[in-house]
């Protein structure tokens, strides 16, 4: 897993060391509208970074790409995690702090996060599951060439309320990347 950059944001592997300033952002009311809960303390979201830090899950199966979004004399502003399976897919997942939505920095870092789970670990299909009303993430993964799933998809992980969205890397690229 490596660091990576876009026109203005770096993305590095998010490590133990992130859990502090992770924290503070993910106290923000706002991301828990749609979302679980804010971690309890940062021992805790230590813990599970440090967690994650092994990059891979026990059985090998999946990869586990977590980083950690900062803009240049800002700081964290989020973050982003794939999921990569061995069959080729992957589950996709961002969060930002508020301060920071509607500037388009969450398309800029999972943009930059799909071509690097194309380019570098062989992903050909992502799949994320939202919340139906979260009309703001759907907005977001349309851009990006994300597509409701047909209604016979395979939803057994879908709870009520979620929906589900794929994106065929290969075949469809947004008109401003590449």
């Amino acid at each position: 897993m490596r660091a990576l950059a876009t026109r203005r944001l770096q993305l590095e592997p998010q490590r133990a060391v992130h859990a502090e300033q992770m924290f503070a952002l993910l106290q923000d009311p706002a991301l828990y509208r749609f979302e679980n809960e804010a971690p309890r303390s940062v021992e805790r979201l230590r813990e599970r970074f440090a967690r994650l830090e092994s990059r891979a899950s026990g059985d090998g199966c999946e990869a586990w790409l977590n980083w950690v979004v900062s803009l240049p004399r800002t700081g964290l502003i989020g973050f982003i995690q794939a999921t990569v399976r061995r069959d080729g897919s992957a589950a996709v997942a961002y969060v930002f702090g508020s301060a920071y939505w509607g500037r388009g920095y969450a398309f800029e870092a999972v943009q930059a996060m799909l071509h690097e789970l194309e380019d570098r670990w062989a992903v050909r299909h992502c799949r994320a599951v939202l919340k139906r009303d979260n009309a703001r993430s759907v907005r977001l993964l349309t851009r990006l060439g994300f597509a409701q799933a047909p209604h016979d998809a395979s939803t057994e992980d879908i709870e009520d309320g979620e929906v589900l969205m794929l994106r065929d890397i290969a075949a469809s690229h947004p008109p401003d990347c590449r």
